[in-house]
């Protein structure tokens, strides 16, 4: 499904969060989403999944207004925020089922397709959450938003917290869901190495608008990352948003 937002405006008191955006995702894309922290990213997210409602302005998904059709389009929509919590003595396979249920979806299959496409150890499926690691955690957290095979995935820093092996592995898996079931990704990271390999295109969100959007390619261009000796979307970010500074040293971490 594409994802399409037209002149977006929300505020939160005397705070703007988003300030005109307007941002089209393709159907089928890895499309990644990045910017300083308060750059509007998790407004933009709560709008797409109808947690809230813009001040003016319109989001579609597959066409749909998501005003007015939220409930149906969060049928089609996988989010994994990214700060996720699981009742401890649950096992893995318990959330899942509680997921399904609450979800209202049927009983044919999706949860052990779901534990097999994230990976997660059937053994430790049947175990107790509260003796997961951070990357257990993140593949059983993936696993409950892919429980209705959406058309949309939004991942929240999906990454954050897990050493560079499950780094390497949670990227392997998004690369296989979205050759496996064509889903439009939305990829969120402050982590831009991994931006730029996962996502075909970006958009640079500043102030609560678009700074910038296109291929990697097009926004790296020619920009080189003299610390690196190599292009890098780290370097074009940091030209675009603030040059050199705290804030672009903090989402090149």
């Amino acid at each position: 499904m594409n994802v399409l937002a037209t002149d977006v405006r929300k505020t939160y008191d005397d705070v703007t969060a988003l300030d005109g955006l307007s941002l089209s995702i393709p159907s089928g894309a890895t499309f990644g989403v990045l910017g300083t922290n308060g750059a509007g990213k998790s407004t933009l997210f709560r709008l797409l999944v109808g947690h809230d409602r813009p001040d003016s302005g319109t989001i579609t998904v597959g066409g749909r207004d998501v005003t007015d059709e939220s409930r149906r389009i969060r049928e089609h929509i996988g989010y994994l925020p990214e700060n996720i919590g699981f009742p401890p003595a649950l096992t893995g396979r318990e959330v899942l089922e509680f997921h399904a249920t609450v979800r209202g979806l049927p009983d044919d299959g999706r949860i052990q397709r779901a534990i097999d496409r994230v990976g997660l150890d059937p053994a430790a499926a049947d175990r107790a959450v509260s003796g997961y690691s951070n990357g257990m955690q993140r593949r059983l957290g993936l696993a409950t938003v892919l429980l209705p095979d959406p058309s949309v995935l939004i991942l929240d820093e999906p990454t954050a917290g897990l050493d560079p092996r499950g780094v390497d592995e949670f990227h392997r898996i998004v690369e296989g869901i979205n050759d496996e079931t064509n889903a439009t990704v939305i990829f969120c990271s402050h982590a831009l190495a991994e931006v730029e390999r996962l996502c075909d295109r970006v958009a640079i969100l500043h102030e609560g608008s678009v700074c910038t959007a296109g291929s990697v390619e097009e926004i790296v261009g020619d920009t080189v990352d003299a610390s690196a000796g190599r292009s890098g979307l780290r370097s074009a970010f940091n030209e675009l948003i603030t040059g050199t500074g705290a804030e672009a040293a903090e989402v090149s971490r």
